[in-house]
């Protein structure tokens, strides 16, 4: 035990000289550090809607969608792509007025506030990723199928068959394993961007929540 106390007592000399922060000092950092998070999801979503932008100007082989019923399904990719960078936009203005009123912060329980409706906005934006995936693989395969904008056939091979039902079925089943996949792999993709981002900001808040104690 004599030892004991003697650790205690050579600790608390040391602790003497160790450097004290004050909340302020503490607060600042927090909020220095919340405000540079949020500005890189602000440049991320930026870098990313350029990235579709270029991806529009890329010379995929859209001419073989000529067949008697293409109109359809290009004015529906049309629209898809017009809800996309809508929302991208709207997201990135969202992520902006975050960073600006983050930086703009002056108490604890504001900024706190300011985190968790930035994680929200993400979560959101996340999501309606994912589904508007979900929705267009849907959209875009039923087209497909029913318009034939390839002119493979899909119909008539379809309604020649034997068993119309197990074909439909198997369409089906492919189309919601595809889907479940691919939003899958979207998902993950997100949260490796995102995620790594909202896990030093919900550190942030814990931090803060410390601090309001």
């Amino acid at each position: 035990m004599d030892e004991l106390e003697l650790l205690k007592k050579d600790w608390q000399k040391k602790e003497e000289h160790l450097p004290k922060l004050s909340f302020d000092e503490i607060y600042k950092m927090i909020w220095k550090k919340s405000s540079s998070i949020v500005k890189w999801i602000f440049y991320i979503s930026i870098a990313e809607f350029v990235f579709w932008i270029a991806m529009l100007f890329i010379p995929f082989s859209y001419e073989k969608f000529e067949g008697e019923n293409s109109e359809i399904f290009n004015n529906t990719e049309l629209i898809l792509n017009i809800i996309s960078f809508g929302a991208i936009l709207f997201f990135i203005f969202k992520f902006y007025q975050n960073y600006k009123k983050i930086s703009a912060t002056d108490s604890a329980k504001a900024l706190m506030k300011k985190i968790i409706s930035t994680r929200k906005i993400v979560m959101q934006y996340v999501w309606f990723n994912v589904i508007l995936f979900a929705v267009s693989f849907i959209l875009l395969t039923t087209e497909i199928i029913i318009y034939d904008p390839v002119d493979l056939g899909l119909t008539e091979k379809i309604a020649a068959a034997d068993s119309k039902i197990l074909i439909w079925t198997a369409i089906a089943g492919i189309t919601v394993v595809t889907i479940l996949i691919f939003c899958t792999l979207l998902w993950l993709f997100y949260r490796l961007i995102y995620g790594i981002l909202l896990k030093k900001l919900n550190a942030n808040y814990s931090e803060l929540k410390k601090l309001e104690v």
